[in-house]
């Protein structure tokens, strides 16, 4: 489902993109499951969260018109990158690259981790299979390390972007 107004104000992404429209289903890393209030975003959401491969007869996740990989960590972006599907989260998206669902990478990483020539290489690697990474003048910026940088983080540019790529 395509999002159906401009007046997309929330900041927390799961709130802005329904009020922008769109069904979400939030898919976390294992990491990130320490990080998320999942019971708030399955309540938010009216979807489980969900961090593992389901259960025989559990029923599918829908098929999404656009993904947003966001915060997208060092390691996720290497692992997904490499073909690394050692979680569910990773194993989605890369299935979801090969069969063409548009997908945003939001990269979260500081400078040192940036200038990484594995790091590059994967954002370069992730690019030329269509996916939108967003690192750059005008998208996200690495910030220095050993800073607390994430109040700065530009939820709203992933979503814009998956807007414009899913039209």
């Amino acid at each position: 489902m395509a999002p159906t107004t401009d007046s997309c104000t929330s900041l927390w992404p799961a709130g802005r993109a329904q009020e922008c429209g769109w069904p979400v289903q939030v898919i976390a890393t294992p990491a990130a499951t320490a990080f998320i209030d999942g019971a708030a975003l399955e309540e938010q959401t009216g979807r489980p969260v969900r961090s593992r491969h389901r259960e025989p007869g559990q029923p599918r996740s829908p098929k999404a018109d656009a993904i947003v990989v966001a915060p997208a960590s060092f390691n996720t972006v290497n692992k997904l990158a490499a073909g690394i599907a050692d979680n569910y989260a990773i194993d989605v998206v890369g299935e979801s690259l090969g069969i063409g669902v548009p997908v945003v990478v939001l990269p979260f990483v500081n400078s040192a981790y940036a200038a990484r020539a594995p790091f590059r290489a994967s954002v370069e690697s992730l690019r030329s299979e269509g996916a939108e990474v967003l690192l750059g003048p005008g998208e996200f910026v690495p910030h220095e390390p050993k800073t607390d940088a994430g109040a700065e983080f530009p939820w709203g540019l992933a979503l814009d972007r998956a807007e414009a790529v899913a039209r």
